[in-house]
C-alpha cells in the first residue's frame, strides 16, 4: 500500500503534516514534474537548450558569413558594407586561385584519407588481438593526435627539408638525387598529407577499436567453424561489423581535409605558407579563405570563400546520401 509521501510524490494526494500550509501545493509541483518525466517526449524538453545553444553559434555566423559575402567588406571598416549581390560568387567561379585550391584540397584529401583510414584498420585489427602491453599501444596510436599541429608541422618540415632533411639523406644514401619538397607541387602536397596522416591515424584506429570490440565474439566463432581464415573473418565479420564507423570516419576526414590549414601554413614557413608556395602549389581553400580576408583584407571574398567550402561539404554529403539510397535499393 503506498504510503502518504509516496503518493503525494506521485501527485494523487498531498501530505498533511502539522503547521505546513503550502506542502499540498508542493507535492502537487513534484507529483506534475514525476508526470513530465513519463511523458515520452519530455526527453526532447530536456535537449533543447543544447540545440538553443547551437543555433546561437552555429546558425548565426553561417547567416551573417553569407550576409557578408553579398557585399564588398574591408578588415579596417567592417561596418561600412558595399551590397555587390552575387559579384563575390561570380568573380570566384572565374578566379584560377579558387579552382586551384580546390583541386590542390581534393588532392591532399584523397592522399591523405585513403591511406589514413587503411592504415587505422589494420592498426585497429592488430589491436583488437590479445597481446601484451596492449593498453601501452593503444596510449601511444593517441601520442600524434595529442601533439600540437604546429609542433608536428615543425618536425615534419625539417624532416622534408632539401639540403638537410633526413627523408633526401635517406634518399641520397641510395643514389636518389634530392627532392625539393617545398617547391615541387606533388612532393609539398605528399609531404602535408604524410602530417596528416601522421597525426590522424592512431585517433581514428581507436574508433575502428571500439567498434570492433562491440561486435559479438559468436560471429567470429561461427565463421570460424565454418572454415573461414582470419582474413575472410576480416573481410567478412569485422568490416561489415564496423561499417557504419568507417563511414563516420570518412565522413570526418573530408570535413577536416575541407579545412586543411594548420599543416600548409607552418609548412610554407614563413610569407609562402599562405599563398600556398610561391606558385599556389599547395595552397588550399583554407588558405585562400585566409589569404582573401587578413592578408588581401577583403572580407567579402573570405566569406563567399568560407559558403564555398560550406556548400562542397553539403554536397558531399547528399552525395553519400544518395550512393547508400543506391546501394539499399539494389540489395
Amino acid at each position: 500500500m503506498a504510503t502518504s509521501t509516496t503518493k503525494a510524490l506521485a501527485g494523487e494526494e498531498p501530505p498533511a503534516p502539522p503547521g505546513a500550509a503550502g506542502a499540498g501545493k508542493t507535492a502537487r509541483r513534484r507529483g506534475a514534474w514525476l508526470h513530465l518525466l513519463d511523458v515520452k517526449g519530455a526527453p526532447y524538453a530536456f535537449v533543447a537548450p543544447f540545440f538553443v545553444v547551437f543555433a546561437a553559434f552555429s546558425f548565426y555566423p553561417l547567416v551573417y558569413t553569407s550576409w557578408i559575402s553579398l557585399h564588398d567588406v574591408e578588415l579596417a571598416t567592417l561596418d561600412v558594407m558595399e551590397w555587390v549581390a552575387f559579384d563575390n560568387y561570380v568573380e570566384l567561379w572565374g578566379d584560377s586561385r579558387f579552382w586551384n585550391a580546390l583541386q590542390n584540397t581534393f588532392t591532399i584529401g584523397v592522399v591523405s584519407t585513403v591511406p589514413q583510414l587503411l592504415m587505422a584498420l589494420g592498426l585497429a585489427h592488430l589491436l583488437n588481438y590479445r597481446m601484451r602491453a596492449s593498453l601501452f599501444f593503444r596510449v601511444a596510436s593517441l601520442v600524434p593526435y595529442a601533439t600540437s599541429v604546429a609542433a608536428a608541422a615543425l618536425v615534419f618540415t625539417m624532416i622534408f627539408e632539401r639540403d638537410f632533411g633526413m627523408i633526401n639523406w635517406m634518399l641520397g644514401s641510395v643514389g636518389v638525387d634530392p627532392v625539393d619538397w617545398e617547391a615541387d607541387k606533388w612532393p609539398a602536397q605528399v609531404a602535408i598529407s604524410t602530417i596528416v596522416i601522421w597525426r590522424w591515424t592512431g585517433y581514428n584506429a581507436l574508433l575502428y577499436l571500439a567498434a570492433m570490440q562491440a561486435i559479438p565474439a559468436d560471429r567470429y566463432e561461427a565463421a570460424s567453424l565454418d572454415g573461414a581464415s582470419r582474413w575472410k573473418q576480416f573481410t567478412h565479420v569485422t568490416v561489415p561489423g564496423i561499417r557504419s564507423t568507417i563511414v563516420f570516419t570518412i565522413v570526418l576526414s573530408t570535413i577536416g581535409a575541407t579545412q586543411l590549414f594548420g599543416e600548409p601554413l607552418i609548412f610554407g614557413q614563413g610569407p609562402n605558407g599562405v599563398t600556398g608556395g610561391a606558385d599556389n602549389q599547395y595552397q588550399t581553400l583554407g588558405l585562400l579563405l585566409y589569404e582573401e580576408g587578413w592578408k588581401h583584407y577583403q572580407m567579402g571574398r573570405s566569406a563567399t570563400v568560407a559558403w564555398a567550402m560550406f556548400l562542397l561539404l553539403v554536397l558531399a554529403f547528399a552525395a553519400q546520401r544518395l550512393i547508400t539510397f543506391l546501394r539499399s535499393r539494389a540489395s
